[in-house]
């Protein structure tokens, strides 16, 4: 199996979503299942059936979650190069052609967040900007458009 790079504070929120759904969520399903179960007729029960599903979707999640903690490959970014972009980098980016700044985070594909400005080092503009300084351009090319971004800064938290 390949092991997936990971930041330590998005290792600590996978870890604590499992551990929500073991000890919170899981007995508390167990409960609704019992509940409903003493109602009678399973055949007909709605509720008996809406619990099931949720205990079953929270049964997947747990597996989901246990397999990504197992592949996680926790990164110090203390021991990173920090002259260049890397994993877990803050890296401020210049559209050359927008005139526009943005600023990107780079983790690992399981806690890539766009909103949050967290891409992937995996997708195409995490793969252009790994490996630049500050003074370079990264060149994008996306469906509409090829993307030129100036490096403006990197920073390490």
């Amino acid at each position: 199996m390949k092991r997936v790079p990971m930041t330590a504070e998005g290792y600590q929120k996978l870890k604590e979503e499992l551990d929500r759904l073991l000890k919170v969520e899981r007995p508390k399903n167990i409960q609704d299942i019992s509940e409903a179960r003493a109602h009678g007729d399973l055949s007909e029960n709605a509720e008996y059936h809406a619990a099931k599903e949720k205990q079953s979707f929270i049964e997947g999640r747990i597996q989901e979650l246990q397999a990504k903690l197992a592949l996680a490959d926790v990164i110090d970014t203390s021991k990173i190069n920090q002259s260049r972009v890397a994993f877990g980098a803050k890296v401020k980016v210049m559209d050359v052609e927008a005139d526009e700044e943005y600023e990107f985070i780079l983790v690992g594909p399981d806690e890539a967040n766009v909103k949050a400005g967290k891409i992937s080092i995996t997708s195409p503009v995490g793969k252009a900007l790994i490996g630049k300084e500050v003074g370079d351009v990264a060149v994008v090319k996306a469906p509409a458009r090829t993307i030129e971004y100036e490096i403006t800064g990197i920073s390490f938290a």
